[in-house]
Order: C-alpha cells, then sequence, then structure tokens
C-alpha cells in the first residue's frame, strides 16, 4: 500500500480559512457572520406574501466565503436566533411563527443555498473563475426559490405560489447573484494580491 491511500480533504478556495483557524476565531466567525445576515434582513423592499430582501446575496456570500460546513452552521445560527426571538428576520422581524407562515420554506432553504454555494465554490465555482462563481450564486438562488415556492404552494396553491412567491424574484435573483460573483472576485484579487507581496524580495 502507498502513503496516498489516504488523503485530507482541503478546500481549493476558502478565504477566511477557517478549516485551519483556531476554535475562537471560528466562533468568532460565525457570530459576525450572523451578524451580517440580520443586517442583509434589514435591507428590504415589502411585497406580500414574501418581501423582497438582501437575504439570499448575504446567505450565497456566506456559503461562498465560508465553505460549506460552516456556511450552513452560521445560516442555521442566525435562523434560530430569529426563531428564539431576536429580531433578525426580514424588517427585523422575529419568532417562530415566521418557520411556519409564508416566508418558512425560504428560511429552511437558506442553510441547504448555503452549503450547496460553500461546496461549489471549494471546487472551483469561486472568484477565480467568475462565470462559475456567478452559476454558483444563480442555482443558490434559484433552489432558495424553488423550495421556498413549494412550500407556498402548499398554503396557497401552486399558480398563486409561482406568481407571487417565484416570478417577481427572478430579476432580483440575477441581480443579487452578479454581485455576489463580483465580491467574489475582489476576494480572489485580494488574496492573490496578498500572495504577491509574501512571495516577493526583502
Amino acid at each position: 500500500m502507498t502513503n496516498a491511500a489516504v488523503s485530507t480533504y482541503k478546500p481549493s478556495f476558502s478565504p477566511l480559512q477557517l478549516h485551519s483557524r483556531s476554535l475562537a476565531w471560528q466562533i468568532g466567525a460565525v457570530i459576525l457572520g450572523s451578524l451580517f445576515l440580520a443586517l442583509s434582513s434589514y435591507i428590504e423592499v415589502p411585497m406580500v406574501p414574501v418581501p423582497v430582501t438582501m437575504q439570499t446575496f448575504a446567505v450565497t456570500l456566506v456559503g461562498a466565503l465560508y465553505g460549506w460546513r460552516f456556511g450552513a452552521l452560521t445560516i442555521a445560527a442566525w435562523l434560530v436566533e430569529g426563531a428564539a426571538g431576536f429580531p433578525v428576520l426580514a424588517g427585523g422581524a422575529a419568532g417562530i411563527q415566521h418557520f411556519v407562515g409564508p416566508t418558512g420554506g425560504y428560511l429552511f432553504a437558506f442553510p441547504v443555498v448555503g452549503a450547496v454555494v460553500g461546496w461549489l465554490a471549494e471546487r472551483g465555482w469561486n472568484g477565480k473563475r467568475v462565470m462559475l462563481a456567478f452559476a454558483a450564486m444563480l442555482i443558490g438562488n434559484l433552489l432558495c426559490l424553488v423550495l421556498g415556492t413549494a412550500w407556498l404552494a402548499v398554503m396557497i396553491g401552486t399558480e398563486k405560489a409561482i406568481t407571487f412567491g417565484f416570478l417577481p424574484f427572478i430579476v432580483g435573483g440575477l441581480l443579487k447573484s452578479a454581485l455576489g460573483a463580483a465580491t467574489l472576485k475582489l476576494f480572489s484579487t485580494d488574496r492573490a494580491e496578498q500572495g504577491d507581496h509574501s512571495s516577493g524580495t526583502r
């Protein structure tokens, strides 16, 4: 047998490198990430039955930057805060009732979305390949809409769910995907510049 029989997986792209940080650093990152998610919830355009927010932008970005494990964990921590009564959901909302109402499907979809985008980012769908980063963000936004609309369809019917819970968010999903990809590109550029500086002569 060779020594290559067992290998440890390391993400190909992880700007924050959370997998190699101390526990205190990781906990701090989860707290800061949940605060970022909460702030994104306050950027809201009221609509019925589901408001437009920057939550999906924040969810996909956290997934891509944190990686799928820490991304999903951070998003789940934010949702637990909201369920516990902290005003961190859309427009400062809070309470368990939002998880069983029209927005419940979207909320439950968020950790899944973060994990999927993080998994893709770790495999090259990131700022180093901006079109793939855009595709990863778009997949995340689409997945959120599909799962959220499916939940909504149980409550108000399929036709109304698509009309009010899917179609109005398509353009926003495209724009937020582009913004997310551009943000990842900036992180990738910063890391490349840091690498150039660290490898320079003294």
